[in-house]
């Protein structure tokens, strides 16, 4: 571990020593701003992909974070943590774990937004801490493929195409479409560890001045095991999931701040899940899973003399059809959510500004019942050659329980439910700044945060399962990201401190798979290093101290995850990128989360093209 940090720190030193002076940039698909490795290296690109060295997103893989990827934001768990794609929210009934399934291609979205505060209970249904929130990107003339090759059997190749149709009308109109396809598979990196994943998309866009419409399908099937993959008994499991996405988003920019956003989707979600993969049960599993969610929301802002108005509407229906989750007391539900804030700015003598923001949620459901939470900023904006931000800001949120944890058997199986179990309820009141100094820009938030009738999945020594248990917890952040670009240098850190207090409620309870798996410290590093005219080094970094936990029993608390990339970009062939890319290059043993064993090491060679 000491051996490893030098070497990060090293790295940072040297990088960072270039003379200033103008450089040609290579056009570079980038699927999150703060991340410097945009492609991974196990699979193809997803939505999820760019967030496992994001600053402020903690992210939980079991095989890869394409695999199965637990997000969390700010100490929360994966239940707590929202997906928007353009207007609606995207949410799994069944399982949290399911929230990143997504069968969209990052092409076809703009970088991710991680929105938390205020900001957060205002724009997104079924999360209490904090979102991830993607736009819909404008269709171009562009196209793109690939294919890599590493080590374990592995191969991996996509393909992307946008189209322009000519103007139409008086050329006010412009009618654009999309496609893609990507496959992954491997022998992984431990034994049966093996995958096989498939994705298509299409999209139509429609746009004109300062509106775009976009209409979606998308399939998505993955297949992949792993020991451990959910219990820790040892067992080969594995997990076939096939998700459907139909959304259908528009968009008008009002100008000024203003805007008006509608959409609406369809998600299907089949999970067919085996404790052993290797039982005399032909094809068939005794834990399969099919819901289905649709949804539609609009949401905008608009401006009524001296007050500006931030509105909200969103509604989704879901189902569930089940060969094991059928002890609760239902199998469908409906969830709505209803918000209104108002905020007046007022300049100030040094040409900055004071704002104030008041509003309040509705939260419902046909099974639950239904909650009101306030939301309040007050802030204060310097304007200038080096402009700043201070906020002080409070808001409640709230979300109701998965099936899982409602519907498994209370009193028998792998998976213990509580039928019983309410609304969860999150409050968090935080102060933050965002300015730039000195060459660097960066944001800084200190927050505290009680969570509620939280739903953890706990662990009992001599109970050979996992249960479903309501937990209080008080959280106490501090979030730092900063960023300073050179001419041949990019740097990105971020810090997270986390202090956690539990109180389950006198439920019996030796071991947290997810509410207390949190670092107590989370450095990230991101390092982009153009160090000739065709040549660039990418280099991600995550390094933490995680709170003790007794569940995890191989790698300690202390670990350093890297990636990194060699990129050669030939001027003779532009638009070409030949890599060679690896991910946990220290081939860290460390359990992400307690009782999971870790991907090791993997390589690979691509060669990408773009026109």
């Amino acid at each position: 571990m000491k051996f490893q940090l030098t070497a990060l720190l090293i790295v940072t030193a040297t990088v960072a020593t270039g003379q200033i002076r103008p450089v040609d940039l290579s056009a570079v698909t980038v699927f999150s701003t703060r991340v410097a490795n945009q492609n991974p290296v196990a699979s193809f690109a997803m939505p999820v992909s760019g967030l496992r060295f994001e600053p402020q997103v903690d992210l939980a893989a079991r095989n890869m974070a394409e695999g199965q990827a637990d997000v969390t934001i700010r100490g929360g768990i994966f239940e707590n943590t929202g997906f928007g794609v353009g207007a609606v929210s995207l949410t799994d009934p069944q399982t949290g774990h399911y929230y990143a399934e997504i069968p969209i291609a990052s092409s076809m979205l703009s970088a991710p937004s991680i929105i938390t505060g205020s900001s957060h209970a205002l724009r997104t249904l079924g999360s209490t801490v904090g979102a991830v929130a993607y736009g819909w990107r404008p269709v171009t003339n562009l196209g793109s493929g690939g294919v890599g090759a590493g080590n374990h059997g592995l191969w991996n190749a996509e393909l992307y195409q946008g189209r322009v149709a000519e103007s139409v009308a008086s050329g006010s109109l412009k009618i654009a479409g999309d496609v893609a396809w990507a496959h992954a598979e491997s022998d992984g990196t431990i034994p049966l560890g093996d995958y096989r994943f498939d994705r298509v998309n299409a999209r139509v866009q429609m746009a004109s001045a300062g509106a775009q419409t976009d209409i979606f399908a998308g399939y998505q099937a993955k297949f992949f095991g792993w020991p451990n993959l959910y219990t820790p008994f040892n067992a080969p499991e594995s997990e076939n999931l096939q998700t459907v996405l139909l959304a259908v988003n528009h968009r008008s920019d009002l100008g000024h701040g203003e805007f008006f956003e509608a959409g609406a989707y369809h998600r299907r979600n089949k999970d067919d899940y085996a404790f052993n993969r290797f039982a005399p049960l032909a094809t068939i599993h005794p834990f399969q899973h099919t819901t289905w969610v649709s949804g539609a929301a609009a949401a905008g802002r608009q401006g009524c003399g001296d007050l500006s108005f931030e509105y909200r509407g969103e509604i989704a229906a879901d189902e569930l059809k089940s060969t094991s989750l059928l002890f609760g007391k239902f199998h469908t539900r409906t969830l709505a959510k209803l918000a209104l804030a108002a905020d007046k700015s007022w300049t100030t003598a040094d040409a900055g500004a004071v704002s104030a923001k008041a509003g309040a949620t509705y939260d419902d459901s046909n099974h639950g019942g239904s909650t009101i939470s306030p939301v309040f900023e007050l802030a204060r904006e310097w304007r200038g050659a080096q402009p700043a931000r201070f906020y002080v800001s409070y808001a409640g949120t709230s979300q109701l329980p998965s099936y899982t944890a409602l519907n498994s058997n209370p009193g028998a199986g792998l998976f213990r439910g509580n039928p019983g179990l309410g609304r969860e309820k999150s409050r968090n009141a935080e102060v933050g700044v965002s300015t730039s100094l000195a060459g660097w820009s960066g944001q800084a938030a200190f927050f505290f945060r009680q969570d509620s009738h939280l739903v953890d999945w706990t662990f009992r020594r001599g109970v050979t399962a996992r249960s479903a248990d309501a937990v209080d917890i008080d959280a106490t952040g501090l979030e730092i990201v900063a960023r300073r670009s050179w001419a041949n240098l990019d740097l990105i850190l971020g810090y997270t401190a986390l202090i956690k207090d539990a109180d389950y409620r006198g439920a019996l309870v030796d071991g947290s798979f997810y509410a207390m798996n949190y670092a107590r410290h989370r450095l990230t590093a991101a390092v982009v290093y153009r160090f000739a005219s065709e040549w660039e080094l990418r280099f991600d970094n995550a390094a933490r101290v995680q709170a003790d936990n007794v569940l995890r029993n191989i790698g300690g608390d202390e670990t350093l995850i890297s990636a990194a990339g060699i990129f050669f970009r030939p001027r003779a062939w532009r638009g070409s990128t030949i890599s060679v890319r690896a991910d946990n290059l220290w081939n860290s043993n460390y359990q992400e989360v307690p009782s999971v064993p870790a991907a090791r090491r993997q390589i690979v060679c691509g060669f990408g093209f773009a026109w």
